[in-house]
């Protein structure tokens, strides 16, 4: 009889705690907090750059294509490491020349930028393929001349190959707009899902107990109202929005015209310090409670940020699997390397 009581306890115990996992389940959906929906590929499409198998091959090669750039060096994947969580690990981005952001820009991860409204820190572009440009011709990055850059593509027969299949339609398909399209492409398809994600769509247990108490402290001091979404941020929001950035003078970066700053992915957030825009903050406890007065004028407790950071870990999501490319040679026509 006390072993049929004892089950019964722990049966009810159960009970209970899959009803307030489900409770909590709806209150994250409740704050905007969405699984990633995809199911194939094909469903990141776009009409501008459709999707195929031919063009996300190409694109993962141009991705780690140091020919792209004007030393013939670096490559996206040199401050976008697919290996590094999608950044450098560095607080701010180095390109040509040794040359460091001159605003002082932190590198933010390429895992997951599809989910997100905009890119680039102050959302001057709508979209990956737009954004694939940015870096390639500025002159603190990759430094190349677009006419550079197809010349270089032009020479290598292996490419000119590979373009004809990713772009069948088009007569002189090695231009710069169809790099940055293979390159977004290929970006596209850079999604991580989590435990978190099968959590939202009901798996009560696939976060642990602390990763609960770290959720339901993430919802009730607020961060979701930036933080959310698929990708857990992603929008265009005001920053400071209450308090002063305690490292605002790291840096002149001020957002976009409205003084919004883009709200960086919480997906994969363990693996991508140091944070903020300009690489200030190396802890996430330390980046939890200055969020906390910052953004949303409360102070965040030790206990607290260690919580959520707990909740934060079951955002580290399942990379795809990424084999680097063997990349063509360079012929006696190859543009050469220019390192000044």
């Amino acid at each position: 009889m006390k072993k049929l009581i004892t089950l019964s306890c722990a049966a009810a115990i159960v009970s209970i705690s899959a009803f307030a996992s489900q409770a909590l389940i709806e209150k994250a959906r409740s704050a905007g907090l969405k699984p990633i929906s995809y199911k194939t590929i094909k469903e990141l499409d776009t009409k501008e750059n459709p999707l195929t198998p031919a063009k996300i091959k190409l694109g993962q090669m141009l991705y780690f294509e140091p020919r792209l750039s004007k030393s013939g060096l670096i490559s996206c994947n040199t401050c976008h490491n697919l290996g590094l969580g999608g950044a450098d690990g560095v607080p701010v981005a180095i390109g040509h020349k040794w040359t460091a952001n001159p605003h002082h820009l932190n590198s933010p991860t390429v895992y997951n930028a599809v989910l997100a409204n905009a890119q680039f820190w102050d959302g001057r572009s709508p979209h990956l393929e737009d954004q694939a440009k940015g870096p390639m011709v500025a002159p603190p990055e990759m430094a190349i001349d677009p006419k550079i850059a197809e010349e270089r593509l032009k020479s290598i027969p292996t490419y000119v190959e590979l373009f004809k299949k990713a772009f069948p339609q088009e007569k002189e398909p090695i231009t710069f707009d169809n790099i940055a399209k293979a390159i977004g492409a290929f970006e596209r398809t850079l999604i991580t899902p989590s435990r978190f994600d099968a959590f939202l769509r009901g798996k009560t247990n696939a976060l642990t107990k602390e990763e609960k108490e770290g959720l339901a402290l993430f919802i009730d001091k607020g961060c979701t109202s930036c933080h959310t979404g698929q990708a857990l941020g992603g929008t265009m929001q005001p920053f400071p929005a209450v308090k002063p950035y305690p490292y605002a003078h790291v840096g002149d970066f001020k957002g976009d015209k409205d003084g919004r700053v883009k709200v960086p992915t919480l997906r994969n957030i363990t693996e991508t310090a140091p944070y903020f825009h300009n690489g200030a903050i190396w802890t996430l406890a330390e980046a939890i409670k200055t969020m906390g007065s910052t953004q949303l004028g409360i102070e965040i407790s030790d206990a607290e940020a260690a919580k959520i950071s707990t909740f934060l870990g079951s955002l580290t999501g399942k990379k795809p699997a990424i084999i680097y490319p063997i990349l063509p040679a360079s012929t006696l026509s190859t543009p050469k390397p220019d390192a000044n």
